[in-house]
């Protein structure tokens, strides 16, 4: 009998051990959203490089899409199939940021403030939850275009959207809009022109000469105050990792130490 209790318990505790070996499952992080997020031209992929893991984080933004035409284009496809596919996670957090191409005069993009683009949000929201994943939804990044020294937000009342659907829905909010307009009025103008792909020209906003003509196929600057050059993805990508810490603690240790990024 002694030997069938002692068998027992180092079975017991060897079955302790190789569960203790035994690697933990890993949290996974889609994105989902537009080029302020995308790779090449937002802070998505600066992001991601702040995971410590960073084949467990997904890019899926793609630049010019609207909380509409993501879905329509069956890029949403993707992401739900991904969900469905989660059994090597312990949990999926999908992040969805949406807004600069819901505002109007952006044909087969935009979307009715009032009625569809509430529903849109409300829509993945409630997908995400439905196939088992953790819905985070994300207020718009500002654009970066000073008037008379006080930043524009013509953002505010799609992010004022997604703050009413995070609460409604009972998910994580980042509420990137609030914090990135905050940082970028700190900065002012210049040093906010900073954060763009490339730098401004000289002569940007400049008025021009009575008179002057624009030149047919004169090369245009790729310069603009609302996509991402390398210094503003690192800015706005460490902004959102610390927003993401504060609103879902337990992700906090899925980042790499300051020092290592």
């Amino acid at each position: 009998m002694k030997d069938l209790i002692f068998f027992a318990a180092t079975l017991s505790l060897l079955g302790a051990a190789h569960a203790a070996d035994a690697p933990s499952k890993p949290i996974r992080l889609i994105l989902v959203g537009d080029s302020t997020l995308a790779n090449t031209s937002g802070y998505g992929d600066a992001f991601c490089a702040r995971v410590n893991r960073a084949n467990t984080c997904l890019n899926l933004a793609k630049g010019g899409r609207s909380s509409g035409s993501f879905r329509a284009e069956g890029r949403w496809d993707e992401v739900e199939g991904l969900l469905r596919g989660s059994a090597a996670y312990r949990a999926t957090y999908v992040l969805i940021q949406f807004g600069h191409n819901d505002q109007p005069g952006k044909p087969g993009r935009s979307t009715d403030l009032k009625t569809e683009f509430p529903a849109n949000m409300t829509r993945y929201a409630k997908e995400v939850k439905a196939l088992g994943g953790i819905p985070v939804l994300v207020t718009p990044l500002t654009r970066r275009t000073f008037k008379d020294g006080i930043l524009e937000n013509n953002l505010a009342p799609w992010a004022d959207v997604i703050r009413a659907t995070a609460a409604e829905e009972h998910v994580p909010l980042l509420d990137l809009n609030a914090d990135s307009y905050a940082a970028v009025q700190a900065m002012g103008q210049d040093e906010a022109d900073t954060l763009a792909m490339v730098p401004r020209p000289a002569d940007y906003g400049a008025p021009q000469p009575p008179g002057k003509v624009e030149v047919a196929g004169a090369a245009k600057s790729a310069f603009d105050r609302t996509h991402l050059g390398a210094r503003g993805a690192a800015f706005f990508s460490r902004m959102v990792m610390e927003e993401l810490k504060r609103a879902v603690p337990e992700l906090a240790a899925q980042f790499k130490p300051e020092n290592e990024q």
